[in-house]
């Protein structure tokens, strides 16, 4: 089934548009902000709590990590389906919460800081998304390694990413048309709601060939399988090359995915953006990943030069940030520019990590290896943004302007760029020293993925 080149890439079609909707989901908030201040009353540290909650319960209580454990001794089939189910409970919850205006009003004190009952309950269904979003992502990383490995694996997993990230932008363009042709900010994620169902229901279809893979090769699987125990964990960590893969990938991934969160309040306090047009720029940075990213992974496969694409990805984004936090860099169209240089970035890196990772680490420990990686990564996610909200709170309140018939916060946003500018350039680091050790261990990062006969 696997030699049946229109099978798997249909294989990789059902499981695409999965991810596709999980990211129309995770980003449908990140350009309501504006609106969730006006309409809701939420401060900034709010949002910023919000917006970590995706990670909250994978980093404190470990479930990205059992999730792991799980797909490796349990399969595919049952962690996937366990994840749509998780990810569609969270977001029915989010979407009550946020529909609910009786919550805005009531508050609750957590760590000695009162927050809108609203936020919290908010916060809750974002965080049991956050669990089957990261879960699902770890069991589709290692269906398209099981279906691609030796072949176009790169390729797979970049027009993987391009498709996940095509609903990012659909998210950030299309988001607040919605609210405000409704009025309301529950809306959106009504249709992310709507959009989950249905992802569950492509990653159901690919279970059923999935499980007729597994009877054709019912030796190899159930040897793999029953190969895999915890001891496997101590061998990853042990591993010089995933914690490498893996600081690569929390530094990275901090400076992209909170700053998508913060992006279009960034259009509007320091580019003076519409507030109506100011997502239409963030979502090209994911509309920039959907080409780019399959590009680099093709090139990956036939090419090689793994280390190179990430070292190259780290430093167009630190550059970016440096550049976002200059002062003199102030018009609109600046933004545009340096938007679609993110998205150069943005698709060089994960184009050569994922991929990589599949050749440090062993099949039967790839599951948990990369959920270890997403449970490291999580602490970033869960960290950066709601810093970033405290320091706006803090330090970056310049005084109040007019939408409308709504009053609002302005914010200057030169050092939070600057928090993003360093946490990159530490990555940049981290990129080379990757490229370094591969030299002595020989994972064949530099090497081509496809396997000539």
């Amino acid at each position: 089934m696997r030699d049946n080149k229109g099978l798997r890439w249909m294989m990789l079609l059902l499981v695409a548009l999965t991810m596709f909707a999980v990211y129309v989901v995770s980003d449908v908030f990140s350009p309501l902000k504006t609106m969730l201040e006006a309409q809701n009353g939420w401060s900034s540290q709010e949002y910023g709590l919000f917006s970590s909650a995706f990670a909250l319960f994978n980093v404190f209580l470990g479930m990205l990590i059992l999730g792991g454990i799980l797909l490796d001794k349990k399969g595919i089939r049952f962690t996937g389906l366990l994840s749509c189910g998780l990810m569609i409970a969270g977001i029915a919850f989010k979407y009550w919460a946020v529909s609910n205006p009786d919550l805005i009003h009531s508050t609750v004190k957590l760590l000695g800081t009162e927050y809108k009952l609203q936020v919290v309950y908010a916060v809750l269904g974002f965080a049991v998304f956050g669990v089957g979003a990261e879960v699902i992502g770890i069991s589709v990383s290692k269906a398209i390694v099981r279906w691609f490995k030796g072949k176009e694996l790169a390729l797979a997993m970049g027009l993987q990413l391009s498709l996940a990230r095509l609903g990012a932008a659909g998210a950030l363009a299309v988001s607040p048309m919605i609210a405000r042709a409704t009025g309301q900010v529950s809306t959106p994620v009504l249709v992310g709601l709507c959009l989950l169902v249905l992802g569950g229901l492509c990653f159901a279809i690919y279970s059923i060939y999935d499980k007729k893979l597994d009877k054709q090769i019912a030796q190899e699987a159930t040897k793999e399988e029953a190969s895999f125990s915890l001891r496997d964990v101590k061998d990853i960590l042990r591993n010089p090359g995933f914690w490498h893969i893996a600081l690569l990938c929390v530094l990275f991934y901090s400076a992209v995915f909170p700053f998508i969160k913060y992006a279009t309040d960034l259009m509007v306090n320091k580019f003076s953006v519409d507030p109506n047009l100011a997502g239409f720029i963030p979502s090209m940075l994911p509309f920039g990943a959907i080409i780019l990213t399959p590009l680099f992974g093709g090139i990956y496969d036939k090419v090689g030069k793994g280390a190179n694409l990430m070292i190259l990805g780290a430093v167009i984004i630190t550059t970016v940030h440096v550049l976002f936090a200059a002062p003199f860099v102030n018009q609109w169209w600046m933004a545009v520019i340096l938007m679609i240089f993110l998205g150069i970035g943005f698709s060089l890196v994960p184009s050569a990590m994922w991929p990589s990772l599949a050749k440090i680490m062993p099949e039967k420990q790839f599951g948990t290896a990369i959920a270890l990686t997403f449970f490291i990564q999580n602490i970033g996610l869960f960290g950066v943004p709601f810093l970033i909200g405290w320091v706006l709170d803090k330090y970056c309140i310049i005084g109040d302007r007019v939408i409308g018939t709504l009053t609002v916060k302005s914010y200057d946003y030169t050092l939070p760029m600057t928090l993003f500018a360093i946490i990159c350039g530490t990555s940049i680091i981290v990129a080379f020293s990757l490229r370094r050790l591969d030299k002595r261990k020989g994972y064949g990062l530099q090497e081509a993925n496809i396997k000539k006969s």
